[in-house]
C-alpha cells in the first residue's frame, strides 16, 4: 500500500511524463517537417512531372460551338 503522498507523487510524475512525450512528439514532427522543407521529398520532381503531364491533358485550348472554332477567353 502507498501513502496519499506517494500516490500524489506518482501522479504527478505520470503527468509530467505524459506531457514530456507529447512535447517530445510535437518537438519530433517539427524537426522533421524542418528537414522535409530544407531538404524536400525524395519523390518531389516525380510527382511533380506527374502533375505537369496532368495539367497538359486536361488544358482545353479549344471549343466547337455551334460549328465554328472557339479558342481563347
Amino acid at each position: 500500500m502507498l501513502s496519499e503522498d506517494d500516490l500524489t507523487e506518482l501522479r504527478d510524475n505520470t503527468s509530467n511524463l505524459r506531457s514530456l512525450s507529447r512535447m517530445n512528439a510535437s518537438i519530433c514532427w517539427h524537426q522533421s517537417r524542418l528537414l522535409w522543407l530544407q531538404e524536400g521529398d525524395a519523390n518531389s520532381k516525380y510527382f511533380h512531372s506527374v502533375m505537369v503531364g496532368r495539367r497538359r491533358g486536361n488544358v482545353i485550348s479549344s471549343l466547337h460551338v455551334n460549328g465554328t472554332l472557339v479558342e481563347g477567353v
